[in-house]
């Protein structure tokens, strides 16, 4: 019997030391292979776009991915996501991190880890300027179109139970719709609608209060302390030392179209949500 207690017993030890190693293994893997894979939506200008003259993927999110990529001394490779194939992706394993749009909620907090913030972002919904729509009120119980498995899906559901959402599988999809007057209005971060008005031009309008105040972190699996750490060690680096201020204004300073003043910093932590009041 105790011959048997003790094989138990050296049996869990194993499978914990085990456990704990499979755990803290994905910076070391991360270092190994001298790569980082970033996923990123890649749809989304000027978080994450195509450069039309290189036909490479840039923008601020990619930025953030290189900063930790260099912190880490690794190359970077980036990867395409859909909106609702982001969590699967990362949780999967066929990618490292994600910088992907990505707001804080408890529900995505038990399936990944958020890094520190990495942007925080106004939820607005946008619609045809004749369309005689300017409260949220009005909007409650009409059809509005949003990103598959986005938070903004989320919070249209949460705070307008009676509208007819539709959900695409891109942000330009779901702005087709509004264009072609199949919804009466599209929700998405304000950035995003602001590029998607610069692109079809005039005869659009803001709903002037936000659906939601969100905020945003770098996403990575669950029970990877090291990598973790080492990823909001990159981002308080880059708060410090004024990079992370730099790579802002590149993308929504006061020399851009957007001409923003940052609302946050990169060494705070992501929190949940803050939604308009239900009327």
């Amino acid at each position: 019997m105790r011959t048997f207690t003790r094989f138990v017993l050296a049996a869990v030890v194993c499978l914990s030391t085990a456990s704990t190693a499979a755990q803290a293994d994905q910076l070391a893997d991360i270092k190994a292979r001298g790569k980082l894979i970033c996923g990123t939506m890649g749809t989304m200008e000027p978080f994450s776009f195509q450069d039309t003259a290189t036909r490479e993927t840039i923008g601020y999110e990619v930025d953030l991915c290189r900063a930790v990529a260099k912190s880490l001394g690794v190359g970077l490779e980036m990867k395409l996501l859909a909106v609702e194939a982001r969590i699967p992706e990362l949780v999967q394993g066929r990618v490292d991190i994600l910088s992907a749009a990505l707001g804080y909620s408890d529900e995505r907090a038990k399936q990944i880890d958020y890094s520190l913030t990495s942007f925080v972002s106004r939820q607005m919904l946008l619609v045809k300027a004749n369309s005689g729509f300017t409260t949220l009120d009005q909007i409650k119980d009409k059809k509005i179109s949003a990103p598959k498995g986005s938070s903004s899906e989320r919070y249209v559901r949460s705070l307008f139970p009676d509208a007819n959402l539709l959900t695409f599988q891109d942000p330009p999809s779901a702005f087709l719709a509004l264009q072609q007057s199949k919804v009466s209005a599209f929700v998405l971060s304000e950035l995003g609608l602001i590029n998607f008005i610069r692109q079809a031009g005039d005869g659009f309008a803001f709903i002037k209060q936000p659906v939601a105040i969100e905020f945003w972190g770098l996403g990575v699996r669950k029970d990877e302390p090291a990598f973790l750490g080492a990823v909001n060690d990159a981002l308080k680096s880059l708060e410090a030392s004024g990079e992370g201020e730099k790579i802002f204004a590149k993308w929504f300073g006061k020399s851009t179209v957007y001409g923003l003043d940052r609302p946050f910093r990169l060494d705070q932590p992501a929190g949940n949500p803050v939604l308009a009041p239900k009327s």
